[in-house]
């Protein structure tokens, strides 16, 4: 359908709504001669005349009445969908995503506590999960991940860096010693990280990469808090997932004066340039709630 004849449905509406062109020009933003213009294009192309028109009032015909009760709720509707498009405060609709564990842990409270409740429309699938899922294939929408991006394909935000720590408790601290340099790394035990199979070394901030034996092995930084508390070795692991942990006392840093590497942290989706606005408010929401965590 023309533009034009969009428009004519519109003024349409507006005056029977209003009760006046005067009053539908008002909510148009335009004049009541354009308004008037508008109709008289609509009347011609129908062959009817929808209002019958005096120096005191505009009433509806029978006709003008049938079709307003008609063409009102298209109009409507087609008036709610652009807002549903382009309004920036409002998510709608579903989101599938996937989040590493031991993020789940810090953003499922704030998640479902805040920005679900400030958007009831929203709908969230979270699979929470270290394994690197096939975004495309498997049907997410937002995939949040640590480390490298290597899926080419898909469009990446970058999210931040958050640092990690060498921490180990007290009580294993106790039994074998604190490690006063890198080369003492060597003679401790360890609770290493596994990423696709491999070992995650320990690395510093200036290259150097320590390949260390380890006592307990797990693809879950979950998993490694656990093993770490109980005093099963020394563990790299995520700062803001021990936080409380060092806080309590639970945990003690080890090596604190030598600065590990930092893992970037990246949202990574398939919908290029035409991102739904949930999927924007969701982004941001995220972003700022780890932003004090990057330090």
């Amino acid at each position: 359908m023309p533009v034009e004849n969009l428009n004519g449905l519109s003024a349409f509406v507006r005056a029977v709504e209003a009760g006046s062109f005067t009053g539908a020009a008002r909510l148009l933003g335009t004049t009541p001669s354009a308004v008037s213009r508008s109709i008289a294009r609509l009347e011609r192309r129908l062959g009817i005349k929808l209002f019958r028109r005096s120096t005191r009032a505009t009433v509806l015909t029978t006709e003008g009445k049938t079709y307003y009760e008609r063409i009102a709720p298209l109009i409507r509707g087609i008036e709610e969908a652009d807002k549903a498009l382009t309004a920036p405060l409002a998510a709608v609709g579903k989101l599938r995503i996937s989040l590493p564990g031991a993020l789940g842990r810090i953003l499922l409270d704030p998640l479902t506590k805040h920005l679900m409740a400030r958007h009831p429309g929203l709908l969230l699938d979270m699979s929470v999960s270290d394994r690197h899922v096939d975004v495309i294939r498997e049907g997410f929408d937002l995939v949040i991940r640590a480390g490298e991006i290597v899926d080419s394909a898909l469009h990446a935000r970058k999210l931040g860096d958050l640092p990690l720590v060498l921490v180990a408790s007290s009580e294993y601290l106790s039994r074998y010693g604190a490690p006063k340099s890198v080369s003492d790394l060597g003679m401790h035990r360890h609770v290493r990280y596994i990423l696709a199979g491999r070992v995650v070394p320990v690395t510093f901030a200036d290259g150097v990469s320590v390949p260390l034996e380890g006592a307990f092995d797990a693809d879950s930084g979950d998993a490694m808090r656990v093993a770490a508390l109980n005093g099963l070795g020394i563990a790299q692991i995520l700062k803001a997932t021990v936080q409380e942990d060092l806080d309590a006392g639970r945990l003690c840093p080890v090596l604190p004066e030598l600065a590990l590497r930092t893992v970037p942290l990246h949202v990574l989706h398939g919908f290029g340039r035409n991102m739904p606005p949930r999927t924007k408010i969701f982004i941001d929401f995220v972003q700022k709630q780890l932003a004090q965590l990057m330090t």
